[in-house]
C-alpha cells in the first residue's frame, strides 16, 4: 500500500515532502502533531497519504458519535479514537492518559479547530502537550507549493506566548487549500 500512496502523493498530485522526514525512524515514539493551516477536507486524504508515504502511525481523536457502525471500523482503521465531549471530566486530561497508557502514540490535531478562518488557535493541543510531557512536531499543509514541511520535536516552555509565537512563525506564508482561510 505505501507504494501506491507514494505515487498518489509523489507523481499524481505532485506534492512533495521536506523537513524532519526522519520521523518515520520511531526516535520520537510519542507527540503532538499540528498540522495548518486546515481549510478544506482535502487536508485529510494529504495527511493520510502522507503519514503512508513516510511510513508513520498517527493517531486523531473524534466525537464518539462519529465511532458507530459502519463508519466506525474505517475511522478507527485511520487511527481514530473516539472520545465523549459530554463527560465532566478535563479533555486534556483524558487525552494526555491515553500518552501514559500507549507506547506509541503520535496524536495529529489541527489547532485551528476549524476549515474556516480563524485568528487565533485553539490552546487544547499545548496544554495537552505540557501535561503528557511530550513534544509538537508542527507539519504545514502548504497548497500553493504542494509541500508538506516537517518541523523538528519542540518542547513546550514555560513561556505559552513565545511558544505560540515561535509556532505560528513556523507557519507563516503558507497558504491551504483555500488560500483566504489560511
Amino acid at each position: 500500500m505505501r507504494w501506491l500512496s507514494r505515487f498518489i502523493y509523489f507523481k499524481l498530485l505532485g506534492w512533495n515532502v521536506v523537513g524532519n522526514t526522519h520521523i518515520s525512524k520511531d526516535l520520537v515514539k510519542k507527540a503532538i502533531i499540528i498540522t495548518v493551516p486546515h481549510t478544506s477536507w482535502h487536508d485529510f486524504y494529504i495527511g493520510i497519504l502522507l503519514r503512508s508515504v513516510l511510513g508513520i502511525k498517527t493517531n486523531y481523536i473524534g466525537k464518539k458519535e462519529l465511532f458507530v457502525f459502519p463508519m466506525g471500523c474505517f475511522f478507527r482503521e485511520l487511527g481514530g479514537i473516539p472520545i465523549d465531549r459530554h463527560t465532566k471530566e478535563n479533555k486534556v486530561d483524558i487525552i494526555a492518559r491515553l500518552f501514559e497508557e500507549k507506547e506509541k502514540f503520535r496524536m495529529a490535531m489541527a489547532p485551528e479547530g476549524t476549515r474556516k478562518k480563524v485568528n487565533e488557535w485553539r490552546t487544547g493541543f499545548y496544554y495537552i502537550a505540557k501535561k503528557a510531557k511530550v513534544p509538537i512536531i508542527m507539519i504545514t499543509l502548504d497548497f500553493e507549493n504542494k509541500q508538506n514541511k516537517i518541523s523538528e520535536p519542540f518542547y513546550p516552555t514555560d513561556s505559552m506566548e513565545s511558544d505560540f509565537k515561535f509556532m505560528r512563525n513556523y507557519f507563516k506564508g503558507v497558504k491551504g487549500k483555500i488560500a483566504h482561510y489560511s
